[in-house]
């Protein structure tokens, strides 16, 4: 999970700050000690993490902090207002010119992403409405254009290649194709070594010189940490980047990367890559990820996962049979299928607050719901729908089919029948009128 050990050790640090009822400039001193130390554990840059815990002392120390009912509470809002600033401050959104095309040339090192994530970055354009195309630039790397290729029929976007044929020519012809076809958005996909080489940058300077994109965004791996710093900052000097997208964020226990590369190189971070689906890109928020490294969840974002990744009319259908006493197997697949386009368990629940310090030692394994699953697919349509006729015989049945045991069909069936029951209890007490007033449709 994301910022996992940097969220435990802040975590740590301000529990022992709510131990005491008041805070002198002792215990602040202290505290930011602790708060360095993760930070520097996390493999935050040293001058980022001084200069951060340096600010926060000083606004900590005044007299509105001390003498307030709540000290340490204070302390963690300055935490966090201090975080999101480090972080960007606000969004950052992509620049576009009075007319279109866009032109979005992606950078980086081998390695990082680059070519999957201009899949993610065009996918998510067309989700918002927007005609994106991809333009095939890695002429170097085997397979590479192929890659693209494979990738943008995944995300439903055209893919502009001319084989091996010089990277400037082939910008120069995609934006005039982009032009011809009503594409207004173009985005670049530019060749990468496995490390920083002369060449390297003089084509990307070239390309810059000629095509004068609207946005320079490089593709980092989070997970090299300070590495990634340095990378970001030995591009932005050499081509003057205009935004970071940060790749693996959802396996980066440290954070970094995150923390640091606003700080470094002065360029916000405009995306994060979340997961290894083409649907797995978020936009950057420098204040819900202040949120969710200090442990207070990230509603907004799972707010907004829910509204674009679930089937809004599958939901009230199953709702509606809910407050029925209606629920059979059918639904309950559907319903694992809606959580898992959500991404994984331990990802969702870290963006409810509170949730992941109460499961914080659950084993949560997302296998558990292909087990399900695969229970129900052994089932006949029949039996979903009339989970009344699943008899001793049928049970082995499913057991064998689907590899489990029967004890673990019995369990499954025990659960549809404990919740037909709490629906029954709940409609009989005035369930109707709460899941009302919650927007369901009863």
């Amino acid at each position: 999970m994301a910022f996992e050990g940097l969220a435990d050790k802040l975590g740590a640090a301000f529990k022992r700050l709510k131990s005491k009822g008041k805070l002198n400039e002792a215990d602040v001193k202290e505290a930011m000690r602790e708060v360095r130390l993760a930070l520097l554990e996390a493999d935050v840059n040293y001058k980022v993490a001084k200069d951060f815990t340096n600010k926060v002392s000083e606004r900590a120390v005044g007299a509105a902090v001390m003498e307030s009912l709540t000290p340490a509470q204070m302390v963690i809002k300055i935490v966090n207002e201090e975080l999101t600033g480090l972080m960007g401050g606000s969004d950052s959104k992509i620049v576009s010119p009075s007319s279109p095309p866009t032109i979005i040339l992606l950078c980086g090192l081998q390695g990082a992403g680059k070519t999957t994530h201009a899949g993610k970055l065009a996918l998510m354009l067309k989700n918002k409405g927007h005609r994106p195309l991809l333009v095939a630039c890695d002429i170097y790397r085997p397979a590479a254009i192929k890659q693209l290729q494979v990738v943008g029929e995944k995300a439903g976007v055209p893919v502009f290649e001319m084989g091996k044929e010089d990277p400037i020519k082939i910008c120069k012809a995609a934006i005039a194709h982009a032009k011809d076809y009503g594409n207004d958005m173009v985005l670049i996909d530019t060749a990468g070594r496995l490390q920083i080489d002369e060449v390297l940058m003089d084509e990307l300077k070239n390309i810059k010189t000629v095509i004068a994109p609207h946005e320079i965004l490089l593709v980092v791996d989070s997970m090299t940490g300070q590495e990634a710093v340095n990378v970001a900052k030995t591009f932005d000097e050499l081509l003057s980047i205009t935004g970071v997208i940060l790749t693996k964020l959802d396996g980066d226990t440290r954070g970094g990367a995150a923390l640091s590369v606003r700080a470094v190189t002065g360029k916000p971070i405009k995306f994060a890559g979340t997961g290894e689906k083409l649907e797995d890109l978020e936009v950057f928020h420098p204040d819900r990820m202040a949120s969710r490294i200090l442990g207070m969840g990230d509603v907004l974002t799972l707010i907004e996962d829910a509204q674009s990744k679930l089937d809004q009319h599958s939901a009230e259908q199953t709702a509606q049979k809910l407050m029925q006493n209606k629920l059979d197997f059918n639904d309950m697949l559907d319903q694992l299928n809606q959580v898992k386009k959500m991404g994984p368990l331990k990802n969702v629940i870290s963006k409810i607050p509170g949730m992941d310090k109460q499961l914080k030692d659950v084993d949560i394994d997302d296998r558990q719901m292909d087990r399900v699953a695969a229970i129900i697919l052994s089932m006949t349509p029949e039996e979903r729908s009339k989970p009344a006729l699943i008899n001793p015989s049928r049970k082995r049945r499913m057991a064998a089919g689907s590899g489990m045991k029967v004890e673990d069909v019995n369990r499954l069936l025990k659960q549809l029948e404990q919740t037909q029951k709490m629906m029954k209890q709940l409609k009989g007490k005035g369930g109707k009128r709460r899941f009302s007033g919650m927007g369901m449709p009863f």
